[in-house]
């Protein structure tokens, strides 16, 4: 069986802009040389579903640090690399159970459906004050919702917001594998680290405002002695981050779909329920994440071997589009039928934590953008962000005739 540094697998430009833009073409010709697994700069792509789904599991082949990302921008020791090197998402096992569960309890389906209220009170504040312009960049305000609503179950103050908006956004551009971006995200980073530390210092010495929020029970659990001070404060920026980047660029993804569909616009503003098949299918059509692996123990799978060290990059928006999985991929429709499930929010034990939330909060804003914003359309040239790490549209001019509020 060949090594996997041994075939003649076709190269996927994901560093250019017209790959982020449109990646069809792209693996298409690719997965006619290989059905599942392409290369790019700094590893090897999987893009077949069946691979993504089977290969996530292995978890005694598969180790889920980042030391990859931390080697290439030969950044060891820093604080940025003890985050991510550190956090949940790079810890496995006992550890990463333990982690997991100082904050399990605020994510389960029936907390995220008591935090409706709050997800629509969120959107609609901001759909007053932004629905009378008429005309803005969708992306810019899609970028002040799914945060919002996290900070209200942290107990964070949500006015905070714009000083760390492009500081997460600087921090996951240091998943695209761009060596003249190091500078940036690094300071960055200590910037979310210093507001983090900030916040639970705050907390614990009683000038902040204490309740019963997931800051309150994660300072519990520190106290408690089930999470350092550290591993606190990277967990609240673990949700910051997670709870700004990933929902917004779907979102802003939903958008972009609907626009070319005004009949199902139409239909999210008026039925609820057709929101929620519209975010189902699109978490399979366009979702957002590729998350990384590196081999920890050589093993064969489908005619591959991989050996010991090897960087794996699983791209769940690509995989969401393979006709090995799903019949006609590239058709968007909210009637399918689910027989296969996506991989947007991952497998395992590394399963999207935040995934009741994240379809909450997609539901109750997407229906109420539809009755606020009538008639949307495309306003200007829309841009893509990188394809790594988080996907998804950097801007999105829409203009619209504004309604008011029900």
């Amino acid at each position: 069986m060949p090594l996997v540094t041994e075939l003649d697998l076709p190269t996927l430009p994901v560093e250019q802009p017209e790959f982020c833009a449109d990646p069809t073409p792209y693996v298409e010709r690719a997965r006619s040389v290989h059905p599942w697994l392409a290369r790019f700069s700094a590893g090897y792509i999987v893009h077949g579903y069946h691979a993504v789904r089977d290969l996530v599991y292995m978890d005694d082949k598969l180790r889920t640090g980042l030391g990859d990302i931390v080697e290439f921008y030969e950044a060891q020791g820093t604080p940025w690399a003890r985050f991510m090197e550190e956090m949940i998402l790079s810890r496995s096992g006992a550890e990463h159970a333990r982690l997991r569960a100082s904050v399990a309890g605020a994510f389960t389906p029936r907390r995220a459906h008591e935090a409706r209220p709050l997800m629509r009170a969120v959107i609609t504040q901001l759909l007053d004050e932004w629905a009378p312009r008429g005309a803005f960049d969708f992306t810019q305000f899609a970028a002040l919702f799914p945060v919002t609503v996290l900070c209200g179950l942290l107990g964070v103050p949500a006015e905070a917001i714009p000083r760390i908006r492009a500081a997460i956004e600087s921090h996951m551009d240091s998943l695209t594998f761009n060596r003249a971006i190091r500078a940036e995200f690094m300071a960055a980073y200590e910037l979310l680290w210093n507001f983090a530390d900030e916040l639970v210092r705050e907390r614990e010495s009683g000038t902040a405002v204490a309740g019963d929020s997931l800051l309150d029970a994660m300072i519990a659990s520190q106290r408690t002695g089930q999470l350092s001070g550290t591993e606190l404060r990277h967990m609240l920026l673990v949700l910051l981050i997670a709870g700004y980047d990933t929902s917004k660029n779907l979102l802003g993804f939903t958008v972009h779909t609907l626009l070319s569909r005004p009949a199902l616009w139409e239909a999210c503003a008026h039925e609820p329920a057709t929101c929620a098949k519209v975010i189902e299918e699109m978490l399979r059509y366009s979702t957002i994440a590729t998350y990384y692996r590196q081999v920890a123990v050589e093993f064969e799978y489908d005619g591959v071997r991989f050996p010991q060290g090897t960087l794996l990059a699983f791209s769940t928006p690509l995989a969401g589009r393979d006709p090995a999985a799903f019949p006609e991929p590239l058709r968007f429709d909210p009637d399918r039928e689910h027989t296969t499930r996506h991989v947007a929010f991952g497998r395992g034990a590394h399963i999207c934590l935040g995934q009741f939330i994240a379809r909450a909060q997609l539901e109750e804003g997407l229906h109420l953008i539809a009755r606020r914003l009538r008639q949307p359309r495309l306003d200007g040239a829309v841009s893509w962000r990188t394809f790594l790490g988080a996907w998804g549209l950097r801007s999105l001019p829409i203009a619209f005739d504004p309604a008011p509020a029900a």
